[in-house]
C-alpha cells in the first residue's frame, strides 16, 4: 500500500460518516441543535466539507468545489462565500440549514476532487514544506492528515448527534 493509498481510504472513510451522519433525518432534524451554542449536523458536515475543499484546493493550487460548481449558490447561506465555518458565532451556526442531499452532494464533490489530487502524490510530495511559519514548518503531508482527523472528528460529532435525534423521536 502506497501513502497515496492510505490517503484515498482516510478520505473514503470520511464519505462514508458523512452520508451515514445524515440517513434517517429530514432538513429540520439536521439543523437541530442540543443547546444554543452547539453545533447541527448540517453545520458540522457543511463546514468538515469547507475545510477540506479550502484546503485541498490550496496544496493543489485548483479552485474550491465550492465556488467554480456553484455550490454556494445552491446554499443559498447568508454567508460570505469563502466562509468555511472557522469562528462562527450561535447565529451565524444556526444560519446553516440544507438537505441531506445538498450536504452529501457538495462533501461528494469535494471527495471527487480530493480523490483526484491525493491519487497523484508521492512520499515525497509528502515531505514538501507548504507553510514554514509554523514551527516545525507544516508539510504536505501534515496538512493532509490535520484535514483528515478534523473531519472525521466532526463526522464523530455529526454521527452522535444523529444517534441521539434518532433515539429521541
Amino acid at each position: 500500500m502506497t501513502s497515496a493509498d492510505v490517503l484515498v481510504d482516510a478520505f473514503s472513510r470520511i464519505q462514508g460518516a458523512v452520508h451515514d451522519a445524515v440517513e434517517g433525518l429530514d432538513e429540520e432534524a439536521l439543523a437541530h441543535r442540543i443547546d444554543p451554542e452547539s453545533n447541527s449536523i448540517a453545520w458540522l458536515l457543511w463546514h468538515l466539507a469547507r475545510v477540506q475543499d479550502d484546503h485541498i484546493a490550496d496544496v493543489a493550487e485548483t479552485e474550491q468545489v465550492w465556488l467554480v460548481q456553484n455550490w454556494a449558490t445552491r446554499f443559498e447561506l447568508p454567508l460570505d462565500e469563502e466562509d468555511t465555518g472557522y469562528g462562527h458565532d450561535p447565529d451565524q451556526v444556526e444560519s446553516v440549514r440544507a438537505s441531506a442531499e445538498l450536504l452529501t452532494g457538495y462533501y461528494d464533490a469535494v471527495h471527487e476532487q480530493t480523490l483526484r489530487y491525493v491519487t497523484g502524490l508521492s512520499d515525497a510530495d509528502l515531505d514538501e514544506v507548504i507553510d514554514a511559519s509554523w514551527s516545525p514548518p507544516v508539510t504536505l503531508g501534515v496538512r493532509l492528515v490535520s484535514v483528515i482527523a478534523d473531519d472525521l472528528q466532526h463526522a464523530g460529532q455529526a454521527a452522535l448527534l444523529n444517534g441521539f435525534l434518532r433515539r429521541s423521536r
